[in-house]
Formats: structure tokens, C-alpha cells, sequence
């Protein structure tokens, strides 16, 4: 039968890859230097990278810089999105006794209002709303696959230099202010 032969941390080949020293799990060739600018960089802004100077979110798109119809900030719309949790924690808790149901009570929200008020109850209380790019009703197809997409949070924590979460942009949709 075959086993492996421990030889360290790292295979071999890695070890002359990176220039480790034998069996020490230590590198051994030139350092690699990591600035502020690579790491805090995607932080900083929507899309990994500094804009440039008068660049502003949803300029790609033809939305304005400010005022009604430009691109929601990402505080918005994490406002809006916390008064849809809390709503939907309370009415779970209120028809089930249970908040297991909490995520169910979101998604069915959340879809039926985008799909027929262009937005959800916190949405329209904080005065965004959910647009179609082509400037159509968002629909039901894509008011849900956008919810489902929201439903897994991954997909609205990470978004582009247009201000749209990995759920916006699967849908075709983007948040705007509304006033």
C-alpha cells in the first residue's frame, strides 16, 4: 500500500516555488511586499479599485451623480434592508410564534413588493426603490431571482464600481433613490 512520506510543511515542489528552506516552513528567497493600497483598496470603494477624480457610482449606467434617481448608498440601503428584517421577524414571530420562518416571511416580501412596488417596505420607507436598467417594471422573474440572490446575503455584500450588488447585477437591476 502506498502512504506519503512526510517531508515538511510543503511539498517539494512548493518549497522551491516559493524558495522555502528545508523543512523549516520558513521562505527563504526575497520578500514580498504588500502595500496599504492592495489590501485596503476593495474596501474603499465598490469595485477594488480608487476612483478616479470625478467618477461617482452609476456613471456607467446614465444615472446621476446626486439627487432622485441616482445610485443608493451602500448605508441606505443597509438601513432599508435592516427595517425588512426587523418587519419580517416581528410578523414571523406574530403568524408562527416561531422565527424560523423569518427567511420565508423575507423572501416572499421582499419579491412580492419589488415585483409590485418597485421595491421593499424598508425600501419605500427610506425612499429607494429597485429600477430595471432598460428603465421597464422590474417583473416577477427578476424581482425573485434577485431576492433569492439577496436571500443567500453574499451576493449584496460584494458589488461593483456602479454601486450594484452580485444580485443588482444577475437581475439586471439597480437601487436608486426614489426622493
Amino acid at each position: 500500500m502506498w502512504r506519503p512520506v512526510a517531508r515538511g510543511p510543503h511539498p517539494p515542489s512548493y518549497r522551491r516555488r516559493v524558495g522555502e528552506r528545508k523543512g523549516t516552513g520558513r521562505p527563504d528567497g526575497p520578500r514580498v511586499e504588500i502595500r496599504r493600497e492592495d489590501v485596503a483598496g476593495w474596501l474603499e470603494n465598490p469595485g477594488g479599485r480608487r476612483r478616479e477624480p470625478g467618477e461617482y457610482a452609476g456613471q456607467r449606467l446614465g444615472l446621476p451623480e446626486q439627487g432622485r434617481g441616482s445610485v443608493a448608498g451602500f448605508g441606505a440601503r443597509i438601513v432599508a434592508y435592516l427595517i425588512d428584517s426587523l418587519a419580517c421577524t416581528v410578523i414571523a414571530y406574530g403568524l408562527f410564534r416561531d422565527q424560523r420562518w423569518t427567511l420565508a416571511v423575507f423572501v416572499l416580501e421582499v419579491a412580492a413588493l419589488t415585483w409590485l412596488a418597485s421595491g421593499s417596505a424598508g425600501q419605500l420607507v427610506y425612499g429607494l426603490r429597485v429600477a430595471r436598467l432598460d428603465g421597464k417594471p422590474v417583473g416577477l422573474p427578476r424581482a425573485l431571482l434577485r431576492t433569492m440572490l439577496l436571500g443567500l446575503l453574499i451576493p449584496a455584500v460584494i458589488w461593483d464600481r456602479d454601486g450594484r450588488g452580485l444580485h443588482d447585477r444577475a437581475a439586471g437591476t439597480v437601487v436608486i433613490r426614489a426622493r
